[in-house]
């Protein structure tokens, strides 16, 4: 299969969207979106950011693999190498059996799991991926559909952090404290939102090679210091500020189609 799309990144469309769907403000998607993926759901190669599950691929398979790759199929989670080396282990357990493979990866900004699929509105997994891989909105919508049909919008409304954390990641959440990391998330971006241009700026320059560091709409050192380094390379002034110029040269050339 093809992972690699365009990446583009969430549009102010595309939150409305999952605000109205939810009952809920910008601030608690934010705060999702943070802890459950750092906020962006595509790696740099532009490909849907993913963790392979081997235990959820030894339930699928009925263990039939444990014996032959028990790096990928395992009845006990673990094996994860991370980022785009997760990939690997994908593609290891797609030469062996497609669907199942799909089903055990969570994907994207809200880390949906491909199992899934029904939960995140989609007739098949196949469905569920060639979306994701598409754009964040796809994405966050997934995501969206799959807290909504698990009745835990009413918690994330509600600000009960500790009952979405629940629900969202399991009963373990405490062991990774997700329910005061939400919290604490929450409080950060009821002062201040991500800056959606700057966001999608970053992943511009993401894509091509340069570094902005964390994809959070915020401008840092990092994000100058990509800045001006683009500029340099495009024959542009180097003020490390993202202007019109500057940020209409640099969309066009990560986004051609668009």
């Amino acid at each position: 299969m093809n992972f690699q799309d365009q990446g583009h990144p969430l549009s102010g469309e595309g939150i409305e969207q999952v605000c109205n769907t939810l009952g809920v403000t910008q601030p608690e998607v934010w705060a999702v979106l943070s802890v459950e993926t750092r906020g962006f759901g595509f790696l740099k190669d532009r490909r849907p950011q993913i963790l392979f599950e081997r235990h959820i691929f030894h339930n699928q398979t009925d263990g039939r693999f444990d014996s032959s790759a028990p790096d990928i199929s395992d009845s006990k989670a673990g094996g994860y190498i991370g980022g785009a080396a997760e990939y690997d282990r994908l593609d290891k357990a797609l030469g062996l059996d497609q669907a199942a493979a799909l089903k055990s990866a969570s994907w994207g900004i809200g880390q949906v799991m491909g199992f899934n699929f029904a939960d995140a509105g989609f007739t098949t997994v196949d469905a569920m991926v060639a979306a994701l891989v598409a754009d964040e909105n796809a994405q966050l919508l997934a995501m969206a559909n799959f807290i909504k049909a698990n009745g835990l919008a009413g918690a994330m409304q509600k600000g009960k952090w500790d009952a979405f954390a629940r629900g969202y990641n399991g009963p373990s959440f405490e062991k990774n404290r997700y329910d005061t990391r939400l919290a604490a998330a929450h409080a950060q971006y009821k002062v201040m939102l991500p800056d959606l241009g700057l966001r999608t700026a970053q992943a511009a320059l993401l894509y091509l090679g340069f570094d902005p560091g964390t994809i959070d709409g915020v401008t840092g050192k990092r994000t100058r210091s990509a800045i001006s380094a683009y500029q340099e390379k495009a024959g542009l002034p180097k003020t490390g500020e993202l202007d019109i110029t500057t940020e209409s040269t640099l969309l066009s050339q990560a986004f051609p189609s668009a």
